[in-house]
């Protein structure tokens, strides 16, 4: 792809001039920052700074132009850059969950925040009214040394789970435990170890990955019963035909891996019943690397109603790919991505739209050289029919610059309640940026100053 190497003319080109900048006044307290003198919210933002490993938010708003002003949420604690990250977030009910990880194993102080996001939705019937009741504010957290080092969170029907890794184990929280404000909102089941990837079905069961390469442990999943809680396990355990599980989701009755050779899956065993060497372990090979001549794999999933999505390879082998996880035998459609040396691809992020659109999105983020990254947007289903093997690329945009540091400063995007808009981050100019779902346009950029990393979206414009 022969892109320009100036941003602005490379939207010009697409008929994406960008407005002029909206500035924004640095982090403001609470006390200063009046919601009823400013025009109705749009959408209020979340955004992890890992310059001060802080998570800060602001309500887009449209006045005169659009606006964002950064504010900080009062009583999240003080963490040290240095030494401790924000990890992977979510939010459910309006209760966001963030993971807090130290770099020594969780010896310095690890666990996780609960945050009330002020934000309200009610049903209306064909639509939801959203009320910016309040400013964000801390519920509860646990910060210790007996948190295990969390990094990854997820949600599933309802419900968040976090990774303690070096706990070889996770704990779950339902949001209206966290809204009483308990430290011990969370129940702590054994499962997986050491980097934890899992899914969970219908808060019955989880399936709770190990990340070991080599040993007694590679390719090790542990099947939990979650309806016995505590440090002893409650299952069983299989193991795949190669180690190194890096991803793991769940969709239609089946659990999806992905270990260092293509994409592996079980069917769901709801009551824990099976006896480990009855699990029928089906794999999905997605090729060779032509450069290297390594196995093609993967290393997250994000889904889409029955469908399963992952990226996979580099340069001319990376690719978009989805899985029927409803076919009897789930074969691989890939969408073939131009990637020019230098960028990947991230996990792809989807979104079913205002105007009723299937999308999703990724990223071309920087691993080496100087290339400008781009956000690659796919139509998922052109014609309509929910089957996505017809899915194309719909739009290529530059994007700001990232500020990549391991698995940290990689772009991020979030979306309104509505999907009426898209709000990503570009971690190394500080900037957010506001597009809109329909025809993609860039709406308008916020200097947040900072790096800021992972974003979350939740609220709407309210129908008047």
């Amino acid at each position: 792809m022969n892109l320009m190497r100036n941003p602005l003319c490379a939207l010009a080109c697409w008929g994406l001039l960008l407005p002029a900048v909206s500035t924004a006044a640095p982090p403001v307290p609470l006390s200063q920052y009046d919601l009823e003198e400013r025009p109705d919210p749009v959408v209020r933002v979340f955004w992890q700074d890992r310059d001060t490993a802080s998570l800060k938010w602001g309500d887009v708003t449209k006045g005169g132009s659009w606006e964002l002003a950064p504010a900080e949420i009062e009583q999240f604690p003080e963490l040290d850059p240095e030494k401790q990250n924000l990890v992977q977030m979510e939010i459910l009910e309006g209760k966001l969950l963030v993971g807090v990880r130290d770099n020594d194993d969780g010896a310095l102080e690890s666990g996780w925040v609960a945050v009330d996001t002020g934000v309200v939705g009610h049903s209306h019937g064909d639509h939801y009214d959203w009320h910016f009741e309040h400013p964000p504010e801390v519920l509860t957290k646990q910060l210790d040394t007996e948190q295990g080092n969390p990094a990854h969170l997820y949600t599933y029907d309802g419900a968040f789970y976090l990774a303690n890794d070096t706990s070889n184990g996770f704990t779950q929280f339902f949001p209206d435990d966290l809204a009483r404000r308990s430290k011990k909102a969370g129940r702590f089941f054994s499962g997986g170890g050491n980097h934890i990837t899992m899914a969970a079905v219908k808060n019955r069961v989880a399936y709770s990955t190990w990340i070991d390469g080599g040993g007694p442990n590679a390719g090790r999943v542990d099947v939990v019963n979650l309806r016995k809680s505590g440090n002893s396990a409650s299952g069983y355990t299989f193991t795949l035909p190669s180690g190194v599980i890096h991803g793991a989701t769940a969709n239609s009755g089946r659990v999806f891996f992905a270990p260092t050779e293509g994409i592996c899956w079980v069917d769901v065993d709801s009551n824990v019943q099976r006896r480990p060497e009855h699990v029928k372990i089906h794999h999905i090979d997605l090729g060779v690397d032509p450069e290297t001549e390594k196995p093609l794999r993967t290393g997250a999933f994000s889904t889409h109603r029955n469908y399963v999505l992952f990226s996979t390879g580099m340069g001319a082998s990376s690719a978009l790919c989805l899985l029927d996880s409803k076919a009897k035998n789930p074969e691989v459609v890939k969408l073939p991505i131009d990637v020019a040396d230098g960028l990947s691809l991230t996990t792809p992020q989807t979104i079913l739209t205002a105007a009723g659109k299937r999308l999703a999105f990724l990223f071309q983020d920087r691993k080496a050289g100087e290339g400008e990254e781009l956000l690659t947007i796919v139509d998922l289903d052109p014609d309509g029919d929910r089957n996505f093997s017809d899915a194309k690329v719909a739009r290529t945009l530059v994007v700001g610059p990232t500020k990549i540091d391991g698995h940290y400063g990689h772009h991020s995007i979030a979306f309104d309640s509505d999907a009426a808009y898209a709000c990503l981050s570009n971690s190394g100019d500080g900037t957010l940026w506001l597009i809109s779902l329909l025809d993609y346009e860039v709406l308008a950029e916020f200097n947040v100053d900072g790096c800021p990393g992972s974003v979350l979206a939740i609220g709407a414009k309210n129908r008047h």
